[in-house]
This record gives C-alpha cells, sequence and structure tokens, in this order.
C-alpha cells in the first residue's frame, strides 16, 4: 500500500517514512501543503498523513479541497496543538483521524492500520444503500429518500460502521475503536449517545439494539 507523508518538519517526516517502509509500506513525503494537495490528488495513496500546519496551504484547507473533489482517501491529522476545537475543525474538514503531537509511533501505526482496514477492500462501493437510506462515504453525505440528512463528524462515522455492515451485528466495542480508537479512556456509553441521535434523525426504527451482542442496521 501507498502511503503519502505531508509533513514540514522534515526530520520527523523522514523518520516516520523510515519506519513506515520498515513496516512494508511504500511512501512518499512533501513538505508543503500545496505538494501534497497536488500528490494526494493524482487518487495513487491509500492513505494521507497530514500535518496541519504547513507552509503554502495549511492542512485543513488540504483536506477540505480533497474532499470537495470527491477523494475518499483516509486523511490521518497530525498537530502539535491541542484541543477538542482542532479536533472537530479537522474532523469537520473531512479527515477521519487526528493525532497530537508527541505521540507514540506506535500508536500512528496502530491508526494507520486502522483506517485502512475501516477503507475496506479496494474497487468497494463508496454508496450504501438501505431501504430509503442512502450513504455516502465518499462525499460524506446522507439521504432519507430525496432529503439529505446533516450529520456531524461523528454522527457520520457511527452510522459509517453500521452501514457498511448492515444486517450484521456492529458491537460497542467495534465502534468505540474504529471512530473513538483503541485509547479512548472516556465513557463506553457515548456509542449509545450517537445511536440515539442517529435514530431521532433517521428513524427510531432504522437501528435495533442487539442485547449484549451490539448494534444492528436493519436491512428491511
Amino acid at each position: 500500500m501507498r502511503l503519502l507523508i505531508v509533513e514540514d518538519e522534515k526530520r520527523l517526516a523522514l523518520s516516520l517514512a523510515k519506519g513506515l517502509m520498515a513496516e512494508g509500506f511504500a511512501v512518499d513525503v512533501v513538505h508543503d501543503g500545496i505538494d501534497g494537495l497536488h500528490r494526494a490528488g493524482e487518487g495513487t495513496y491509500d492513505l494521507v498523513i497530514l500535518d496541519i500546519m504547513l507552509p503554502g496551504m495549511n492542512g485543513y484547507r488540504v483536506c477540505a479541497t480533497l474532499r470537495a473533489a470527491g477523494h475518499d482517501v483516509p486523511i490521518l491529522m497530525l498537530t502539535a496543538k491541542d484541543g477538542e476545537y482542532d479536533e472537530a475543525e479537522g474532523l469537520d474538514t473531512g479527515a477521519d483521524d487526528y493525532l497530537t503531537k508527541p505521540f507514540s509511533y506506535v500508536v500512528l501505526v496502530a491508526r494507520v492500520k486502522a483506517l485502512l482496514r475501516r477503507r475496506g477492500p479496494a474497487g468497494a462501493s463508496p454508496v450504501h444503500v438501505v431501504g430509503k437510506l442512502k450513504v455516502d462515504t465518499a462525499a460524506r453525505r446522507v439521504f432519507l429518500g430525496e432529503d439529505e440528512t446533516v450529520l456531524t463528524a461523528k454522527e457520520f462515522a457511527v452510522l459509517e460502521q453500521l452501514v457498511v455492515r448492515a444486517g450484521d451485528v456492529v458491537s460497542k466495542a467495534d465502534i468505540l475503536e474504529h471512530v473513538w480508537d483503541f485509547a479512548y479512556e472516556g465513557d463506553p456509553n457515548i456509542v449509545e449517545v450517537y445511536v440515539s441521535t442517529l435514530r431521532r434523525k433517521l428513524g427510531a426504527g432504522l437501528i435495533k439494539t442487539v442485547r449484549g451482542a451490539g448494534y444492528r442496521l436493519e436491512t428491511r
């Protein structure tokens, strides 16, 4: 698999590239936001590791521009900034995950592999239709019939985990790992909060609770 690192701290970028190549990935590195946008827009990468504070064009703009152009490549954002607002802004521009510097290399590799697993097999359709529900995972848009339903980044991420496995039971642990990552130490009942919100927005009968097992997106 091919990875693109967009990071202006050259020592860090080369260190990450060396480590990821040792993991078996093919890795390219650029140090400027505009170069990163151009390379990522070629559509030849399986994942982009994107710093936020970049010369030329910051990571938020790079990510938003890629998503607006229809590119669904997984994006892991890196930043030295810390705080909920920054994470929310990164995810709302279309990033799939967020890692604050300084970080453990082991954690970064785990996040990369988790994002690649979430993407699923190459060539999989980004549009999932379940009854009146249509979820476009590339454009990150949700429709009920002809009407679009606006979801937050986290709401969409939870729904995505259910819709790509529609009809199957998805455990709370799976949702936590893929949406909040394996290192999440908050209240696991946060999943129930988001499922409740999705039911309110999309219909109470769409997501069924399977007691002791998880949740299932109904296909009938």
